[in-house]
């Protein structure tokens, strides 16, 4: 007689999840202030990628406005030095350019 296949269970990724859910839930600090705190950390540390999925989330959830997000940069440039702000602000102009191109209906394929 055979076991059934155990099934995999990610106890570290539930246990994260429910963490991170935890934490964006709290009332005394909105998510708007939030996702501010994030971006200026993940900008600081030159965490890019995570930098992009923060900025597109900002942005489409309308947490931040383009404006915004475009006054974040000059506002990191200067404490997190020009080169992380120039990436930043590379990042936010592809985003934007993204989120508008979506909106028009046309698509880039060149990404």
């Amino acid at each position: 007689m055979t076991e059934p296949a155990m099934e995999t269970v990610d106890s570290f990724g539930m246990t994260a999840e429910r963490q991170f859910a935890d934490v964006w839930s709290r009332t005394v600090l909105s998510v708007r202030e939030r996702r501010l705190l994030l971006l200026g950390l993940l900008v600081g540390q030159g965490l890019h990628d995570l930098t992009d999925d923060q900025l597109d989330v900002a942005l489409r959830a309308g947490d931040l406005t383009e404006t915004e997000l475009r006054e974040v940069v000059v506002f990191l440039t200067h404490y997190a030095g020009w080169a992380r702000g120039g990436m930043l602000n590379d990042q936010v102009e592809r985003l934007v350019e993204r989120v508008r191109q979506g909106r028009s209906g046309k698509q880039d394929h060149a990404d």
